[in-house]
């Protein structure tokens, strides 16, 4: 797997665990939802300012986003987490 792939599940799996919409991740950002939904499927790539912004939006380092879905889903910090559905 390549680390645009791995990105791109590690932001699927975040979105899904803190209940965020591409609209919520676009706007801090400061990106369009239609410019994430091109990085989400590979159409556009996730730069490193990327990376910067997408771990201070969940409050993960960035290497722990790098780190892939599961260590980031694991390093998410309590407060950023969905409560019950």
């Amino acid at each position: 797997m390549t680390v645009r792939q791995t990105l791109q599940l590690t932001v699927a799996a975040l979105m899904q665990a803190t209940g965020d919409s591409q609209h919520d991740v676009a706007q801090s950002l400061g990106l369009t939802q239609t410019q994430i939904s091109r990085r989400q499927a590979g159409r556009t790539a996730w730069t490193l300012d990327d990376c910067d912004a997408l771990a201070l939006h969940f409050g993960l380092p960035v290497l722990d986003l790098l780190g892939g879905p599961t260590r980031a889903c694991e390093a998410l910090p309590a407060e950023r987490r969905r409560t019950g559905t």
